[in-house]
Order: structure tokens, then sequence, then C-alpha cells
């Protein structure tokens, strides 16, 4: 303890003074890594209660961390889902369809021909695999780094790319930011850049599920440093009040845009431990392990189906890049930390524990990865016939009045009309092919 002499004194006579903590990550850049504070549990050493199990029993499991794949590629423990070798290798091939997605979108923004992307890279599993332990028209309401449901979901990627380049093609009319797609067919809400608004959305909607005697349920997923907004208290409490049959999935890949997950909570107890005090049932879980993912998803998923209650499941993953192709990583922390996390890579833990079962080879698997990217530059070569950022191949001038009403009410027809002189008048032979004399 530090001598009375050594204490600042407050303002207040002699009692000391205050002192105001700020969460500081172990490794900055210049640093050495340092993850001495992630602790790695054996792989199938967790148990596997039953999904009816009451929250207050599972307080281990909100602490611990669920692993299946260990470091000899094999599969332990009660949360292996057992999966059979196509199903596996159906997953592999959807996670490095994400991959080779990612790279040519990336690629793709920085030569103009976007205005911004996401990419999720080191995170495919807890999107791919968990979106796999769904029904197909379980409603999802994600974050903007789960592409890997759509495209698991079997969405056209040249939609994704329309979306993205908002373009003639895009079925949104360019009315959402990149990468914030929607398609009610494959049960997927529409993504909102309003941090953890989907999370109150989902819980509304399961609640209406139930309502109507539904046997759909929900999940959405945000990012730990979203659990710090009041939208994703408030859900919490309307889950667990109603039993909303939903799981709420943390995405806990350590950084928001450039600050780290002590800012959101993570110093003081995991992210799964929230759902504890609100009465949820709480998992967390090796987000780079993909049957792990699929396992507690399908867990938390047969829980909601059997009217047990909601789930909140952590996913303990890394974000191997920046937070969008408007950050830069380097600024914030240490450059050596993608290549020395400690849980490794998806989709190599996948493909490795696929090779260790006699089910798959390294020649297939790149075998694999040169068709994913020549289907995906394929694929964009066909999007870009409908345009890219800047080229004037859009929507016609006139929809952007149109969709809200079922018939045009007369203001805004008359909006229209003097918006279209004007910019008529302003640029007279520009945009010959975007509809503005509509």
């Amino acid at each position: 303890m530090a001598d009375a002499a050594d204490t600042p004194k407050s303002s207040a006579g002699n009692r000391p003074a205050l002192a105001l903590h700020v969460p500081e990550p172990r490794s900055r850049p210049g640093d050495p890594v340092n993850f001495a504070d992630v602790t790695i549990s054996d792989a199938g050493a967790q148990p596997r209660p039953d999904e009816s199990v009451k929250p207050e029993e599972m307080k281990d499991l909100a602490y611990d961390l669920v692993r299946v794949l260990g470091d000899d590629n094999k599969a332990h423990g009660p949360w292996d889902p057992k999966l059979d070798a196509d199903t596996l290798r159906t997953m592999l091939g959807h996670m490095a369809m994400v991959r080779a997605f990612d790279e040519r979108m990336f690629r793709g923004q920085r030569q103009g021909k976007t205005s911004f992307y996401m990419k999720c890279t080191g995170e495919e599993a807890t999107s791919v695999a968990a979106s796999m332990a769904l029904a197909s028209d379980d409603m999802v309401f994600p974050s903007y780094r789960q592409q890997g449901i759509l495209i698991a979901r079997g969405y056209p990627l040249i939609e994704m790319i329309n979306q993205i380049y908002s373009n003639k093609g895009d079925k949104l009319k360019g009315r959402q930011l990149p990468i914030m797609y929607s398609s009610r067919e494959h049960s997927f809400f529409s993504i909102s850049g309003n941090l953890a608004t989907q999370t109150p959305q989902a819980v509304g909607w399961a609640m209406a599920s139930a309502i109507k005697g539904d046997s759909r349920i929900a999940a959405t997923w945000v990012g730990e440093g979203s659990t710090a907004e009041g939208d994703f208290h408030s859900a919490c409490t309307f889950a667990t009040v109603y039993n909303a049959p939903v799981i709420l999935n943390v995405i806990n890949n350590q950084w928001a845009i450039s600050s780290f997950s002590g800012f959101a909570g993570g110093e003081r107890t995991t992210f799964a431990a929230r759902g504890l005090g609100y009465g949820i049932a709480a998992l967390r879980v090796d987000g780079n392990d993909a049957l792990a993912c699929f396992a507690a998803q399908q867990w938390a998923a047969n829980r909601a189906r059997a009217n047990h209650g909601p789930s909140i499941i952590e996913y303990f993953t890394y974000r191997a890049e920046g937070h969008s192709t408007s950050d830069d990583p380097s600024g914030y922390r240490s450059a050596q930390e993608r290549e020395e996390w400690p849980l490794g890579d998806p989709v190599m833990r996948l493909k490795n524990h696929l090779i260790e079962i006699g089910e798959w080879d390294e020649d297939r698997q790149a075998a694999m990865d040169q068709k994913c990217a020549e289907e995906v530059k394929a694929v964009t070569k066909e999007a870009e016939k409908n345009g890219i950022l800047g080229h004037g191949l859009h929507h016609p001038f006139h929809t952007m009045f149109e969709d809200v009403f079922e018939e045009l009410p007369w203001h805004l027809e008359e909006q229209a009309a003097q918006a279209t002189r004007e910019r008529k008048i302003k640029w007279p032979d520009s945009h010959p092919k975007d509809g503005a004399g509509k």
C-alpha cells in the first residue's frame, strides 16, 4: 500500500483523491504482441448442458470457452456436432467463397469502383457456420460483417455486387450504403449502419413470431463494442421478460473501429456474462472453431424452438483486417497481432480437420480457392456492366421519391417535378443514361 504521504489528497480534506481508470490495450503500434490475458481452454473440456437448463446454472460456460477442434485437428467433447463430411465440405466452401468475395470487393474499392467495403477475414465461421445451424427461414438480423450468411443461404453474388456498386441493377436502388444488403426471400433483414438497432428489431420479430404461434425464430449479430449501446440492453430486457425465441450473437473480435474491447466493458468480464444478469442463457465460444460455432448456434436454436427462452452467444474471435476500407489498423494496434492470434485462422482450422479425418487434401483446397476466385471475378465483371461508382449508370432520378407510398402523393409529385427541372438546368448534358428526364 502506498504511504500516506504519497497518496494524492483531494480538495475535500484528507480523503484520498479519486482516480479515473481509462482502458488501454496491452500492445500498441511498435509494441510486441501481448495476448497474455487470453486463456484458451482445452478442446472438449466444456460440458454441454440440456437445452432446457436454467440460465443461472450456466455461469461457468459464460466465462469459459466452448471448443471442439483441438491442436490435433480432431473434434473433441460433447459439443462436437458430428457433422457429416459433405456438410463440412459445404461449410468450408462457403467460407472460402466469403474470403474470395472479400478480396475482390476490397480490390474494387481500392480501384474506385465503390466507395466503401468491410471485410470479415478471420470471422467467417461466426456467420457461415452459425447460420448453417439455423433453418433457412429463420429470420436473421445481421450487422455489417455477416456477408457469409447471404452466401451460405445462396443469395446470388451478382445481387450483392450490384448493391455494393449502387448501380442500375441494385435492387435497393442506391438507398443503402454499400454492403448493407437486404433480402426478404432469404429471411435477411435490412442491415443498418446505426449500431445495435438490429437487436431490439430481432427481439420484436421473435415476439411477433411467438404471438402468431409460428415456428420460426430470430437471430441477430452485433459487435462487442455495440453491446455498450442502449438498444442492446433494451433488447435483452424485452427478450428475457417475454421469453422471446431469439439468439443474440455477440462477435467479440477484440476491436471496434479504433478502440479495443475494454471500452465496451471487456476488461471487467466477458460479454457472454452480460446475459447472466438478465436471466438469459449464455455461452462463450471459440469463434475461430467452425464446429463450436455451429454447435452453439444449434443449441441456442433448439432452446428457442422449445420455448425455453433467449440465448446470448459470445464468439471470441479476431478482426484480422481493418474495420473497413476507411480504417488503418496499423495506427492503433500491433502489426503482428494477426499472425500471433492464438486461436488461429477459422478456414485453415476447418480445412486441417477435414484433412485429418481423411476427407480433404491440399490439392482440393487449392482447386476450391481457385474456383471461388474465378467465379467471383466472372460475376464481378457481369455486375460491372450495370455500372460502377460515378459513371452515371444508376436508377432513374425520379425513383428517389418512390416506394414509400403506394401511390405518390401530390406534394411529392410536385417536389419531384421541381427537382427534375432544376437538375436539368444545372446539368443539361450530363448523365444521359440515368433517366433524369423520366
